[in-house]
């Protein structure tokens, strides 16, 4: 059975208004949905990640809920939330594997042979979030809807709501922030 969208909602504006006694009604309300977008993200790594979906929906749900002054507008913005969190503990989670393998383990590829850049290595991970936080500096919407809708899985709907624009503004921007992606990538993976 669904757990309605306002009960979720009105367990967070509880817990943003300071009623931390709510966090335990909470977690079995957003579990699954967390579950389903992490597992969801999840099978673009490579199979042997040793961070698996339910690890990174736990490390997530900490974050959340530890937060001094949680403030979170709706169930919407929780999962964007959510979808944030969850980029940043696996750009942190490959960037601790490079660090502990000289070269992240990679082998040396001559450019001509080299493939796409692929975020089921700790390298693409990073190439990922790297391009992203060039976008961020001169469309900070555009690295928001690649945010939520690659790392959390929302909806094109869930992101214009979070966002407070039209499905259609999503959607182009959405387009277009792919296609800068691409470009940034394959110049990256030209240079390196």
């Amino acid at each position: 059975m669904d757990t309605p969208p306002s009960e979720v909602t009105a367990l967070l504006a509880q817990l943003s208004s300071g009623d931390r006694s709510v966090i335990e009604r909470l977690m079995p309300l957003v579990y699954d949905e967390l579950h389903r977008r992490a597992s969801r993200f999840m099978r673009q790594e490579r199979d042997y990640h040793t961070l698996q979906p339910t690890a990174l929906v736990h490390e997530t749900y900490l974050k959340l809920v530890q937060q001094r002054e949680p403030n979170f507008k709706n169930r919407a913005h929780f999962y964007a939330v959510a979808a944030h969190l969850m980029r940043r503990i696996l750009t942190d989670h490959a960037r601790t594997r490079l660090a502990s393998k000289r070269g992240g383990g990679l082998d040396p590829v001559p450019l001509e042979d080299a493939p796409q850049i692929r975020t089921d290595t700790p390298a693409g991970v990073l190439a990922v979030d790297d391009a992203l936080r060039r976008l961020a500096t001169f469309d900070a919407r555009q690295e928001k809807i690649v945010e939520m809708r690659f790392f959390g899985g929302l909806t094109v709907e869930e992101t214009a709501e979070v966002l407070g624009v039209s499905t259609r503004t999503v959607e182009r921007e959405w387009t277009m922030a792919r296609a800068w992606l691409y470009t940034q990538l394959r110049t990256q993976l030209a240079e390196s």
